[in-house]
């Protein structure tokens, strides 16, 4: 199934894709089309396997898990335990 695609460019920007198209003995539309099919052809994807390689891993530890008021909750206790830590090392 062919679809139609609308593409709004300023008119200096239409007329220059209209030259290159002439020069190649194309239509605008033909031009466009090869413009993006080789667009298309030379776009890298990056690979995924990376990221799922990352995630597996970081699946088979054990983290830590609970409601996030539990988790803000054992933060700030740790921050607070820190902080009486260092007062204490500066008291002796």
């Amino acid at each position: 199934m062919t679809k139609r695609l609308q593409v709004l460019f300023e008119d200096d920007e239409l007329a220059e894709i209209q030259q290159l198209a002439r020069r190649r003995r194309q239509t605008t539309a033909a031009w466009v089309r090869d413009a993006l099919r080789a667009a298309r052809a030379s776009a890298e994807y990056p690979d995924p396997e990376p990221k799922l390689r990352a995630v597996r891993e970081a699946m088979a530890y054990d983290y830590p898990t609970g409601s996030i008021e539990d988790i803000l909750g054992a933060i700030t206790m740790g921050y607070a335990d820190d902080h009486e830590d260092r007062s204490a090392d500066r008291e002796a």
